[in-house]
């Protein structure tokens, strides 16, 4: 049996160097996409420092991310 996931989405707020900063989407639109993560996944926010330019580059403040939370057995 496969480990259950948990899967978020996030929006990009902002970058300062190589420091990603992250919030959960939110929509009154429960038919929509995001509607459906606002009241099915956790919210909060994510801080992320990524050293690696080529994986930091890859994060666009504005564009929509999917997080996944898999027990790391």
């Amino acid at each position: 049996m496969s480990a259950p996931t948990v899967r978020a989405k996030f929006r990009c707020s902002g970058k300062e160097g190589n420091t990603c900063f992250f919030h959960t989407v939110w929509s009154e639109d429960i038919q929509s996409e995001n509607g459906r993560f606002t009241v099915a996944t956790p919210w909060g926010e994510l801080r992320m420092t990524v050293d690696n330019p080529s994986a930091a580059i890859q994060f666009e403040p504005g564009q929509e991310y999917y997080l996944d939370f898999t027990p790391a057995d």
